[in-house]
């Protein structure tokens, strides 16, 4: 009896912190120095429910210096069979988090870094925006903290997605959006190889997010637009259309869902919106930057 009564003075979602898993649909949400992870069926506008949160202070295992570096993140994407949160930061660092355990499990120096994603070979590639030695595209081994092992010039890099269908990189610049082949892949010196790049149609490119294989959606100042790899044209992304400042997308095709974050305060909001169904969370003790849903 007293074990049931200790259970029920607790709130579920304090318990949901202790699975390692993440669940389909499940949002992730940054901004500040924190991550929060939402379940979306649960919540109401004003009390999202959080299954799962972290602030940088908590990663005791990293260099001192990285809690500056990780104080403003902006990206929080879930990579290796959603087990891990892959962070950066604009204070100039990326992480690999392990979401289960909180242990940080790679890091690196990361100029402005707004975006990242893992490929092949246990590598990360990173974007890095406009900082004095920043404005790149650069590429890590997980192994190997704070090595760049591979760095190419992207002005205000804003964007990273590996297809993996196509064997591409993909990555967003102010102005471009690139794509990479992998060169020398299994070697100890790696390099990519830059096979096509489309001027974008509005500068400013802010979040590159993939809907399927052929097809991403790309955020800039003024607009979202859908690109098309087979035919390599942009078209108005209609769900969006027109809307400035953008900050991430994530689109389901299938059932048309959309799940998105705009800059209502400068770059940053205290919203997460969707549609099928529409619903706004507000979170007021995060200015968030990007949200991320789980596949």
């Amino acid at each position: 009896m007293r074990i049931i009564i200790f259970l029920l003075l607790f709130p579920t979602s304090l318990f949901a912190q202790r699975s390692n898993i993440l669940q389909k649909d499940y949002l992730i949400a940054c901004g500040d120095d924190k991550v929060i992870i939402i379940d979306p069926a649960k919540s109401t506008e004003a009390n999202p429910f959080i299954v799962w949160q972290w602030r940088v202070a908590e990663a005791t295992d990293l260099p001192v210096a990285y809690q500056k570096l990780m104080a403003t993140l902006d990206e929080c994407k879930p990579v290796l069979q959603n087990k891990k949160l892959l962070l950066t930061s604009s204070g100039g660092a990326t992480i690999l988090l392990d979401i289960d355990s909180k242990k940080v499990t790679f890091y690196g120096r990361t100029p402005m870094a707004h975006s990242a994603d893992v490929l092949p070979q246990n590598r990360i590639a990173v974007a890095n925006s406009t900082h004095p030695t920043g404005n790149s595209l650069e590429i890590y081994d997980i192994n190997t903290p704070e090595k760049v092992i591979f760095k190419d010039s992207l002005y205000s890099g804003h964007g990273v997605v590996w297809n993996e269908k196509k064997d591409l990189l993909y990555v967003l610049g102010h102005s471009v959006l690139k794509a990479y082949a992998l060169s020398d892949w299994k070697s100890s010196n790696p390099t990519l190889k830059l096979v096509k790049q489309w001027a974008l149609p509005d500068e400013g490119g802010h979040d590159l997010s993939m809907i399927d294989p052929d097809n991403f959606v790309v955020s800039t100042h003024h607009n979202v637009f859908k690109f098309n790899t087979k035919k390599e044209t942009f078209d108005i992304f209609s769900p969006l259309s027109g809307k400035h400042n953008i900050k991430s997308v994530n689109y389901d095709q299938k059932n048309d869902k959309l799940v998105y974050t705009i800059a209502e305060q400068s770059w940053w909001t205290h919203h997460i919106y969707s549609t099928q169904p529409e619903a706004r969370l507000h979170i007021p003790n995060i200015k968030i930057y990007k949200v991320r849903v789980v596949k």
